[in-house]
């Protein structure tokens, strides 16, 4: 999936989209990974199962990696009030 992230929140949350990615917003700060650890423990937790971390360690746009056999329980769970 293609996110695009937003470290440095007030809190950490999934705020929608931006353009076709999904737009993450974390509390944590870009230095050390923090933001990316985040990211992923955030989704993994929304979705029940782990994320891998793909492309973009060091930019806002990101692709994450979720193993799941029912990609629309995934966007029920990053998306609940979006139209599948």
């Amino acid at each position: 999936m293609e996110c695009w992230i937003v470290p440095g929140a007030s809190r950490s949350e999934i705020k929608g989209t931006h353009g076709e990615r999904l737009r993450i917003r974390v509390s944590a700060p870009p230095e050390g990974g923090r933001a990316n650890r985040e990211v992923l423990d955030l989704i993994a937790a929304r979705c029940g199962s782990r994320a891998e971390l793909l492309s973009g360690s060091t930019s806002r746009h990101k692709r994450i990696l979720v193993r799941v056999t029912d990609r629309s329980a995934v966007s029920r769970a990053l998306l609940p009030d979006q139209p599948i």
